[in-house]
């Protein structure tokens, strides 16, 4: 199991990276992460929701997503609420305080989880949230220790030594774990380094001696992660603005974004230049489309949305001549109201008017939708694919101007989206669209007269996968790690025994 000192360590990517790297040497290998919080989740292919690192996880095993690889995801709704989501089916939402009381009860469908992908694999390799240092959080703990501890699993501690204080942050979880737990850890990774990795050397000599935790390497900082789906929105206050690229896309930024790896493939267009906008910053004048991206809280988004004026910037970037695009939560605001009458998202009866662009109404439902699908977009008759994964039903008028064409299993096709009478405004519930390369030229092109650039992403990804497992393979030392893993075929690693420094 890997733990963190901190979230944001690395933890995903290392473990992203590791699958890549063991499954290489022909190992059977799954991930699985207790309990995850992110609003950026995958369809899986038993028909529920994970988080998309753990679908990134199994891609890099060469298999399919499966609910079992993260029983517990909690998506945000508000500062102090979440909805749950247990073996890929939501269970209700609950308050900060209510679920410390809750997980706990929860265990057994975790450990359920766990054991089936310990049967069918030679090794599973687990991912856990935060921080075990975390110590206020551990009654109850499903996450880090409290189930390494049920689960019998050796522990590897992550550090981030980029954001600084690595020394203080291993050595201070070192301090605070119980003695048991500290027993526990078989070794640290030092992740993100950059320079010369020689010139730590005294700082893994000093981590040890004071915790008695060996070293098993020192990873430097690899740059290309950044061409792999995220799955924290953190990562959007670090996304860079590209310059001098022919087509300008705006997002903005909603306070409950979901699944923003969406537009991972746009950003990887050598001709295009994708912004996300901050609260407090305009939609830019020059952008030649404007997509309206997925949110976990539509009605609270959409009030965000008005509340940063983005409302009155799309109105004047319609009028300079510009597109937009609604996905999922952005498909449902362009229309002309969002109604929950059920209180799926807030008090019951609550209804919102729309930004009226689209002649679509939504009632939001307790059903969710959660389906891969596939088809066709009639403007370019160019293929889509993709996955649905919302609360509502939208109709109206603008549904007979669909903007995609979905098999639906009888020859036919069912329409999907709308899009308005001037063409200008479109909105579909289909995420992962534009990661279909055909359809992704094909929808540029429509904005600007340019080549297709001939990026394969799906190619980009894997290549991506194997440079992350050959960095991995060069800086860690993996036949360790397997051993203490004690992976099938493989001698175990006895645990060390550190002892507590003075």
């Amino acid at each position: 199991m890997l733990q963190g000192t901190g979230s944001d360590v690395g933890k995903s990517l290392l473990v992203a990276g590791l699958c890549r790297a063991f499954t290489r040497r022909g190992l059977a290998v799954r991930p699985f992460k207790p309990q995850n919080m992110s609003n950026n989740a995958a369809v899986t292919a038993d028909g529920g929701e994970i988080g998309r690192a753990q679908a990134l996880q199994a891609r890099a095993c060469g298999v399919a997503p499966v609910t079992d690889m993260n029983p517990v995801l909690l998506k945000p709704q508000s500062e102090a609420g979440a909805q749950v989501v247990v073996q890929g089916r939501i269970q209700g939402n609950v308050k900060a305080r209510e679920y410390q009381a809750l997980k706990g009860a929860l265990l057994p469908k975790v450990l359920e989880s766990f054991d089936r992908l310990q049967a069918e694999a030679d090794l599973v390799i687990v991912e856990g949230a935060g921080s075990p240092a975390e110590v206020n959080l551990r009654s109850g703990d499903i996450a880090n220790m409290g189930f390494a501890e049920v689960a019998d699993l050796p522990v590897i501690l992550v550090a981030d030594i980029d954001r600084g204080g690595v020394i203080a942050s291993l050595v201070g979880s070192h301090a605070v774990l119980s003695e048991a737990e500290a027993r526990r850890v078989a070794g640290y990774i030092v992740n993100k380094f950059r320079g010369d990795v020689s010139l730590f050397d005294e700082g893994l000599a000093i981590i040890t001696a004071r915790s008695g935790w060996p070293a098993l390497g020192v990873v430097p900082f690899f740059a290309e992660a950044a061409k792999l789906p995220a799955e924290d929105a953190v990562a959007l206050s670090r996304a860079e603005t590209a310059e001098g690229r022919a087509i300008k896309i705006a997002v903005p930024q909603l306070a409950r974004i979901a699944n923003f790896d969406d537009f991972d493939p746009l950003i990887a267009e050598p001709d295009v230049a994708l912004d996300f906008v901050v609260p407090g910053r305009a939609l830019p004048g020059d952008a030649d489309l404007v997509i309206l991206p997925g949110s976990k809280a539509t009605l609270a988004d959409l009030a965000f949305l008005r509340a940063q004026g983005w409302d009155i910037d799309l109105k004047a970037h319609l009028r300079r001549g510009g597109r937009v695009l609604g996905i999922c939560g952005g498909y449902q605001m362009l229309g002309r109201r969002v109604a929950d009458p059920q209180g799926i998202e807030g008090a019951a009866g609550t209804a919102a008017e729309g930004l009226g662009l689209l002649e679509v109404e939504t009632r939001l439902t307790g059903e969710k939708a959660l389906q891969e699908v596939q088809g066709r977009h009639p403007e370019s008759g160019a293929p889509v694919r993709g996955y649905e994964m919302h609360v509502g039903v939208t109709a109206g008028d603008g549904l007979a101007r669909s903007f995609l064409t979905l098999d639906d299993g009888m020859g036919d096709g069912r329409p999907e989206g709308a899009v308005s009478q001037d063409g200008q405004v479109a909105g579909c519930y289909l995420h992962g669209l534009f990661a279909d390369d055909a359809f992704r030229a094909a929808f540029l092109a429509g904005l600007r007269d340019r080549a297709a650039s001939g990026l394969s992403y799906d190619a980009q990804v894997e290549a991506t996968l194997d440079r992350l497992a050959a960095h991995l393979e060069a800086h860690l030392d993996l036949d360790r790690i397997l051993a203490i893993a004690g992976a099938r075929g493989v001698a175990h690693f006895p645990l060390p025994r550190p002892q507590r420094a003075p």
